[in-house]
């Protein structure tokens, strides 16, 4: 099967589908046979910083959704870098799909091993939607797919931020999305690591829960100063999108950088 965007050919396998990412017209491929993505994604990128020009990476890229919402917002030259060879695969072929072959570079590798290939602090700004959980029994129960975007197969936590500071430029931003139960830990990482934390951001689901989602960026080589968000509701009362949510998905491409 073959779909057809822009006037732009791209193939189509097996259960694929292509989705509207609800802003600038750009699509992207999915299949339920992978884990795709979902919010946090979306929010990471309008909350990262992202230079006017230069270059930014994406690590953990998935099917490419965050290199891809970010050429809303910059025009530097965005990577992803992605270990499993189905997902870079779809990620290329959305990239093509939407016309950013210019602007997108999506790589097939290991996060930990592309400073051998790239070269140290070459990066503007980093974005990481990592996997969250630690290694348990449970992740033996997905698919090798999901259990790599949920679980700590292809890189714990550490190895994430040991790539990020190998990486980003001095003074460069690392933006990342991640549990609130793993604060403690990026925190202590980042800045064993030498990455300082600057500014932090709760996600609840409704104002009366608790959150779910934290947003987090850190300085390379910064100095210790870190500044928390007003915290950004989901769902209001009526069980409608809060107002800032819809602007994130239907709004502007203007954002934070």
């Amino acid at each position: 099967m073959t779909n057809s965007f822009n006037d732009v050919p791209v193939p189509l396998y097996g259960a694929e589908r292509v989705d509207d990412l609800l802003t600038h017209d750009l699509k992207i491929i999915q299949s339920d046979e992978v884990f795709s993505f979902s919010m946090d994604a979306v929010l990471l990128a309008r909350f990262a910083s992202v230079p006017p020009r230069g270059k930014v990476l994406d690590l953990c890229t998935g099917n490419g959704v965050i290199p891809m919402l970010l050429t809303t917002r910059t025009k530097a030259t965005i990577e992803g870098i992605e270990i499993q060879p189905r997902l870079a695969d779809m990620a290329r072929r959305s990239v093509a799909m939407n016309g950013l072959e210019d602007r997108v570079i999506i790589h097939e590798g290991d996060l930990r091993e592309l400073h051998h290939t790239a070269g140290y602090g070459v990066y503007d700004a980093i974005t990481v939607n990592p996997p969250y959980m630690p290694l348990n029994g449970s992740d033996l129960k997905l698919n090798t797919h999901q259990a790599m975007a949920r679980h700590e197969l292809g890189c714990t936590l550490e190895e994430v931020v040991q790539a990020c500071v190998r990486l980003v430029r001095t003074g460069g931003k690392v933006s990342m999305v991640h549990k609130p139960q793993r604060l403690v830990d990026i925190i202590s990482l980042m800045r064993q690591y030498r990455l300082e934390p600057k500014l932090i951001r709760f996600v609840h689901p409704r104002a009366h829960l608790e959150a779910n989602m934290v947003l987090i960026e850190a300085a390379r080589d910064g100095k210790p100063e870190v500044r928390l968000q007003p915290p950004l509701i989901v769902y209001n009362e009526d069980n409608q999108y809060c107002p800032e949510i819809l602007d994130i998905y239907y709004g502007a491409k203007e954002g934070k950088s």
